[in-house]
């Protein structure tokens, strides 16, 4: 099920928030969020619920196991724990490009090593994530293992942040599964939030969904003026499909009494390409941090023990986002640049001047993003020909014509102005007459944007947020 489909805008949510706030307690109030969760993750694929419902129950009992134990029994359990998981995600994420590598490579000497292909579950690599960090800080004592099984299954299948994030800890929110408060402020408040985002998904994503599949689909070899176009494109669709989710998520949670942590930070106006890991997933950044880098040795151990664990994070931050060598090798362009950043380049890019730096950064995402969205290396490398004029200046196929009108070159110039104009235009002060509109004006202007972002949604197809794929 998708935030932005009529299922859930229409009838999901409504019966689910009547269901919730007619629950007494706040045991009722977690039951009734936990079934509504298993319903919304099993809506599409109910076989995925087993999954899901298997890797709740095995690190539910691994982290009482872990919180019950002393010495080397402790880590012998969190070891078990963490290779189930990752196996779990190896299986259902990696088993197929595995085997088609093999098979590629042992083909020519007569061994067909072919495997049956195994579908994707929804959100695997989230919840992965949720239940590995709540093992591993069970076993670092910075809390006991929850002995209520329904708390621990909320945490981890809690249907806003469930498919894609952001990636809560469960130290978060461990005090709001117990007990939650509920006020009309914050309800005010998340469903501001809520409204935001679903109007950056339908509102700017998807009416750029055309001029990149055009570009990356359909075009063989394509112009500079097409290549730029759709690489442009694909950046805005991106930052304003995954943050707008973010943002659904972020104000769902704090409608039911939980806070979740910001996970985007205006990333486009970063001045380098360690400041937009800073601003860009910000909870995945934080969970490599914590969970990979500094286990690694972080920058403890001298500067090429730190290069290798900063190449290796972002290979394997690569390889998580999914399993093809375009996301390796996109891991690995991030990875070098923020070596390079450390190894000297920063020092020299802080004194030069801010549009410079601004533009090195924001060159270098997007030329990861030619990367990230090219289905093989093939395509990935007509694009970057077609950037460089490879195949013509300014020409234009007949499909592009078609796609380059108001319903698409309006949003992107909303979304490039949307990306960078919050940063680089300072906030001014109101008069107190004029701040004290402010309250009915933006509460009149979300009204109005609620009511495109649903037309919108009434109006328009299924289209599944870009980030349910990995």
């Amino acid at each position: 099920m998708v935030f932005s489909s009529i299922t859930f805008l229409f009838f999901f949510l409504p019966i689910f928030m009547t269901a919730y706030f007619l629950s007494p307690t706040n045991r009722a109030k977690n039951l009734t969020t936990l079934f509504c969760s298993l319903v919304f993750y099993g809506w599409g694929e109910p076989w995925f619920l087993l999954i899901l419902l298997a890797s709740i129950a095995f690190n539910t009992l691994a982290a009482l196991i872990i919180d019950a134990r002393d010495g080397p029994a402790r880590r012998v359990v969190l070891g078990v724990a963490v290779m189930a998981n990752l196996l779990l995600l190896g299986i259902f994420k990696y088993a197929n490009f595995i085997g088609s590598n093999l098979d590629a490579a042992l083909r020519p000497f007569g061994v067909d090593v072919s495997l049956p292909h195994i579908p994707l579950p929804l959100g695997i690599s989230f919840f992965t994530f949720h239940c590995l960090s709540y093992v591993i800080d069970v076993f670092r004592r910075r809390f006991p293992a929850n002995r209520d099984p329904v708390e621990v299954a909320l945490y981890i299948a809690l249907f806003p942040q469930l498919v894609a994030g952001p990636i809560v800890r469960y130290s978060t929110v461990a005090r709001q599964l117990r007990g939650r408060t509920h006020s009309l402020y914050h309800a005010s408040a998340g469903a501001r939030i809520f409204v935001i985002g679903l109007a950056q998904k339908v509102l700017i994503a998807d009416p750029l969904a055309p001029l990149v599949e055009v570009v990356f689909d359909h075009t063989f070899q394509p112009s500079m003026l097409e290549s730029w176009t759709g690489l442009l494109a694909y950046t805005i669709q991106i930052y304003f499909d995954f943050a707008g989710y973010s943002n659904m998520a972020i104000g769902l949670g704090l409608v039911l009494g939980f806070t979740f942590p910001r996970n985007f930070r205006l990333p486009y106006t970063s001045l380098s390409v360690t400041e937009f890991w800073r601003r860009w997933h910000m909870s995945l950044s934080a969970w490599l941090r914590d969970y990979l880098y500094i286990p690694l040795g972080g920058s403890r151990f001298g500067v090429l023990r730190t290069y290798r664990n900063l190449l290796t994070v972002f290979l394997l931050c690569g390889l998580w986002h999914g399993a093809n060598w375009s996301f390796i090798l996109w891991g690995a362009w991030h990875g070098a640049f923020l070596v390079l950043e450390r190894a000297g380049f920063g020092r020299i890019l802080n004194r030069l001047p801010v549009p410079v730096r601004w533009s090195y950064a924001l060159l270098a995402v997007m030329g990861g993003w030619a990367m990230f969205r090219a289905r093989d290396l093939a395509e990935a490398g007509s694009l970057y020909a077609g950037l460089v004029g490879r195949y013509g200046i300014d020409a234009v196929s007949f499909e592009m014509q078609g796609k380059l009108n108001g319903g698409t070159i309006i949003p992107l110039m909303a979304g490039c102005a949307l990306a960078v104009l919050p940063r680089l235009v300072p906030l001014v002060r109101l008069p107190p007459l004029l701040a004290k509109l402010a309250a009915p004006a933006d509460a009149a202007w979300t009204f109005g944007l609620m009511l495109l972002a649903m037309l919108s949604v009434a109006a328009g197809t299924y289209s599944p947020f870009l980030y349910f794929r990995f």
